[in-house]
């Protein structure tokens, strides 16, 4: 990542950081930026995460990993990852208008992982999201190898987690990203 690049990703991490305080209380951001600087991958991958709409921000630390844990914190699914369908089998099988692609490819590519149903549930305990849009979830292989794949969304003051064929795709549903640096 060049150098401007890195110092204007770093303050937009900084300023998001201080601004939502209540996602990652008793972490300082002397800590974040030091293990941020030493890891040029998680770096791309946070701007990345920034340019297709996450607004990644700190929701916590991995006692068991010595990570601290990014998650794509945009008030509605990122708005540079809807329209996909849920992983490149999904996607492969579709024989016309075909999304531009898959959430799990995307993640990947990106340098993140999809949230489980476990994350997504414990990202709306920080906030209200996705009261307008949805987002994959990261499918069990039983279910997937059925054709299905999970979505989950805020509604009525509620999570839900739902179901529907890995290969459908919505303008409304995304995914959120998770990344342990």
């Amino acid at each position: 990542m060049e150098t401007g690049n890195k110092e204007s990703l770093l303050k937009t991490l900084e300023a998001r950081f201080r601004k939502n305080t209540q996602y990652h209380q008793g972490i300082e951001w002397s800590s974040v930026e030091k293990m941020l600087l030493r890891n040029e991958k998680a770096l791309k991958a946070l701007g990345e995460m920034e340019l297709t709409g996450g607004e990644p921000d700190v929701i916590g630390y991995d006692k068991a990993s010595h990570a601290i844990v990014f998650c794509d914190c945009a008030k509605e699914a990122p708005a540079g990852r809807r329209s996909v369908c849920y992983d490149k089998e999904a996607l492969d099988s579709r024989k016309e208008n075909k999304p531009k692609a898959s959430a799990v490819e995307m993640a990947e590519r990106i340098g993140m992982e999809l949230l489980d149903e476990g994350q997504y549930r414990k990202l709306q305990e920080l906030g209200e999201f996705d009261l307008k849009t949805s987002c994959w979830v990261k499918t069990p292989a039983a279910i997937r190898k059925l054709g299905g794949a999970l979505f989950c969304d805020r509604r009525y003051d509620h999570v839900f987690t739902y179901h529907n064929g890995a290969d459908s795709y919505y303008a409304v549903r995304g995914f959120r990203g998770i990344l342990k640096v």
